[in-house]
């Protein structure tokens, strides 16, 4: 385990050289993954490490994803994307136009079980959900819709245990050890990157989801992109949260209802 004055020296090359502000990371977190990678790459001493992070580009782009990278997976929590098909897409379904808004979308395993929710709701057509993440290596393969075939036996059972309509097969196709998804479901995804801690608002939202990410944050980092979120959340808009998280100590929780103890709030004011 690295030292805590060996995190912030890192941290402070990482805003010097490249301008990656992580300073309102949680530390533990920080200080489990940096551990965790130079054990993978077999790092002998921590001054080889930072020198290599700070001299190499190629490797710089290696230390963020393994930073920032989230676990994800296809209707995860089934239970939440029951609650997603039952008391949210249909409330969408009465408006013009759809925008979806997936922060923190790593791989786009989440983004893909939106577009079918959507799709099976007959409301993909006039939806548009964007996929944002600050690791540009991870949107890439999230743009192509290509994934491990090793894991669709659950993502099918997640499926089904969310109120699943169809066969979930129909929905990609397969290839040796991996699948590829519809183009259909691709067609109404924008990828782009953008950084949770420093950019702005984009757009006006009816539905953000940002799933297990705000637990890496720090309180005031995490007040900081609620606020974000609350900018661009048109009204009666919806946020959905991880499982670990919660509105009830932030500033904007006054402006949200939430939804039968699932983590989806609704903004009322």
């Amino acid at each position: 385990m690295i030292e805590d004055i060996e995190v912030e020296w890192i941290l402070n090359d990482l805003l010097d050289f490249y301008g990656y502000d992580f300073s309102n990371y949680s530390r533990a977190s920080l200080k489990r993954r940096i551990t965790r990678l130079m054990t993978m790459d077999r790092f002998p001493s921590f001054a080889e490490f930072r020198y290599r992070v700070r001299m190499d580009p190629d490797y710089l782009k290696r230390f963020v994803e393994e930073i920032t990278v989230t676990v994800t997976e296809m209707f995860r929590d089934p239970h939440f994307y029951k609650s997603l098909r039952t008391e949210v897409v249909p409330t969408l379904g009465a408006k013009p136009f759809i925008r979806v808004w997936h922060a923190g979308c790593a791989t786009g395993e989440e983004v893909y079980s939106m577009a079918i929710l959507l799709k099976e709701a007959g409301l993909l057509h006039k939806s548009l959900l964007y996929a944002t993440d600050l690791n540009p290596g991870v949107l890439e393969k999230a743009r192509h819709g290509i994934f491990p075939m090793a894991p669709m036996k659950l993502y099918s059972e997640n499926y089904i245990e969310s109120g699943g309509l169809e066969d979930f097969s129909a929905y990609y196709t397969a290839r040796y050890d991996q699948v590829k998804f519809d183009e259909s479901l691709g067609e109404k995804m924008i990828f782009s990157t953008h950084n949770l801690v420093s950019d702005r608002s984009f757009n006006e939202f009816d539905l953000i989801l940002c799933r297990n990410v705000l637990i890496y944050f720090d309180k005031d980092l995490q007040e900081r992109v609620l606020n974000l979120f609350d900018e661009s959340m048109g009204q009666l808009g919806y946020l959905a949260l991880g499982s670990k998280e919660t509105l009830n100590f932030s500033a904007i929780r006054q402006k949200y209802k939430q939804l039968n103890r699932e983590k989806i709030w609704r903004k009322i004011g």
